[in-house]
């Protein structure tokens, strides 16, 4: 075992020293030391229900022969972060979290690791850890958030708290109403009800096969989460004794799979962003190009919040992920899971509880799944909208630029009314390097789909977007304006193209009128030059390379 090296042999006598300084028994030194990284903080409800779950690994390792050792990972919650400075913390924060665990795990050499995560940055930098770390691991995440209920109607986060904003200041909420909402929408433990970031990545990773089924719509507080919690204690176990590891689960055809399962789920943007640095990090090279063309190829068949109508608790009833496989499982590799179990077995098993919700192939929303790549002369190495979460009227859209070098900037104008229909709004300087960060915009896209707007207003970005944004959002823009990439040199007024199933984003100016502005264009100066996000900025690459960090300097 990978731990008989902090505990057999004459020179590590001081080790067993410190080891049996924890409690330890010394009955279960021999047996593997199974580290449990727990993201459990008080602040973020997807995560403050954690602490049960903790119980239900540690029981779940102790049965299946193991000792566990827990060690705690920070978490952002990305709707308290959102719209200010708080904000430029959440994507870096990935990185940290897959340092954390490779520096823990490694230091102390455990034989296998337990990953209690939930929310939007953690599950991604996690999973990043466990390819780089390569011993045998498995993740549970914590499980979705209940909808909430005022009057006999359903709530969630993002359509009826931040889309609150745009529409009290368009008159059409009173002041009662806003204070009854923020109260009922988030009526307890879990991640945000809907198919945003945090639950786009728990159905990722169980489609991935680091998961045990059922596990990413199973609903936090629920018994059947702590049993998933239970029984992902025990089968890291095995996994050790197997020496099954990520890398031999992490195959370029498990991430096929991922991405056809979230495309057909109309999941969010940042998969564009945490897939491609999660397989970064197994060693398998993914480009943005595949989401493209394994959605052309993939029918929307969830039609899931925000866009559409049904929250997590519903797929979760109508059988969870492993219906979906079974769904899909024509277009799916047979790849191995953590379960033991490979995929065509786990949908061969599944039931679909609910035709409406998880839909037949031939009566899918959308023959195309969630996800499209742009290309054109504003973004030359790619742009991602959420495709299905923006009306048909929106798909071709040509309009006048209105430029805002801060999100900040863009939400005042918004807030003053001072947008209008056929506007694009382009918010810039808030990519990898020029945010630094890639903030989210959930809240000026929040407040022009509260506003009526989304129908007639659209926003292209070099920074990215919350799970939650619908509308024709476009963001990635890459390269970003802080590496001179051609959105830097948009002005007030001019035209932009969107053509959404061409493919197509462009500036209509002439080239030779592109060429002069980019020589002649300089970049603001840094919005934040110390500490670690000047670190960040320095070593982050490209959106269209997944933001991972460079390897060295």
């Amino acid at each position: 075992m990978k731990s008989d090296l902090i505990k057999k042999g004459l020179e590590r006598l001081p080790h067993r020293a410190l080891l049996y300084a924890t409690g330890i028994p010394r009955t279960e030194m021999d047996k593997p030391f199974i580290g449990v990284a727990t993201s459990f903080t008080d602040i973020i409800p997807g995560h403050a229900g954690m602490r049960d779950l903790e119980r239900f690994i540690e029981k779940g390792v102790h049965t299946g022969g193991g000792y566990p050792f827990f060690f705690g990972i920070p978490g952002i919650c990305d709707g308290i972060a959102m719209g200010h400075s708080g904000m430029h913390y959440s994507l870096p924060s990935r990185e940290l979290i897959a340092d954390m665990i490779e520096t823990v795990a490694q230091a102390h050499q455990f034989d296998g690791l337990v990953l209690l995560t939930n929310c939007d940055k953690i599950t991604p930098g996690m999973i990043m850890a466990a390819a780089r770390v390569d011993v045998p691991s498995i993740v549970v995440t914590a499980g979705p958030m209940i909808s909430g209920h005022l009057r006999g109607k359903r709530l969630s986060l993002v359509n009826d708290t931040f889309e609150a904003i745009g529409k009290y200041k368009k008159g059409l909420l009173k002041d009662s109403e806003l204070d009854d909402l923020e109260m009922c929408a988030c009526p307890g433990a879990g991640s945000c009800q809907g198919m945003y970031t945090a639950n786009t990545m728990a159905c990722v990773t169980e489609s991935l096969g680091m998961s045990l089924p059922g596990c990413a719509t199973s609903l936090a507080v629920s018994a059947k989460k702590r049993r998933i919690a239970f029984h992902s204690g025990s089968r890291v176990v095995e996994l050790v004794k197997k020496n099954i590891t990520p890398r031999k689960i992490m195959t370029r055809k498990a991430f096929e799979n991922a991405i056809r399962v979230d495309l057909a789920l109309g999941g969010s943007t940042n998969t564009a962003l945490h897939i491609p640095a999660m397989a970064h990090e197994a060693g398998v090279s993914l480009s943005l190009e595949l989401f493209d063309e394994i959605g052309k190829k993939t029918p929307h068949i969830a039609d899931m919040l925000p866009g559409g109508a049904h929250y997590l608790e519903d797929l979760e009833y109508a059988g969870g992920i492993p219906a979906v496989l079974k769904r899909l499982r024509s277009g799916l590799n047979n790849t191995l899971t953590v379960s033991g179990r490979k995929i065509y077995e786990i949908a061969d098993r599944a039931e679909i509880m609910d035709d409406d919700v998880i839909r037949p192939l031939d009566r899918a929303h959308r023959k195309e799944g969630g996800i499209a790549v742009l290309r054109g002369n504003i973004a030359p190495d790619g742009a991602v909208v959420k495709q299905t979460a923006v009306s048909e009227k929106m798909l071709r859209f040509r309009g006048k630029a209105k430029v805002f070098n801060s999100e900040e900037d863009a939400m005042k104008a918004v807030l003053a009314g001072k947008i209008r229909a056929g506007d694009v709004v382009v918010v810039r300087y808030e990519g990898p390097k020029g945010g630094p960060g890639m903030r989210e915009m959930l809240s000026p896209t929040a407040a022009i789909a509260g506003m009526g707007l989304s129908d007639s207003v659209a926003l292209i970005t070099d920074g990215r977007f919350s799970g939650g944004t619908r509308g024709p959002c476009i963001g990635h823009v890459s390269p970003e304006a802080m590496e001179g990439g051609p959105i830097a040199i948009v002005k007030n007024g001019d035209t932009i193209n969107i053509d959404i199933p061409g493919r197509r984003l462009d500036l209509l100016l002439s080239e030779k009128e592109i060429r002069d502005r980019l020589k002649t264009h300089k970049p603001i100066k840094p919005k934040i030059t110390s500490g670690w996000l000047a670190r960040y900025a320095s070593l982050v690459t490209s959106a269209s390379t997944g933001a991972v960090m460079k390897d060295r300097i």
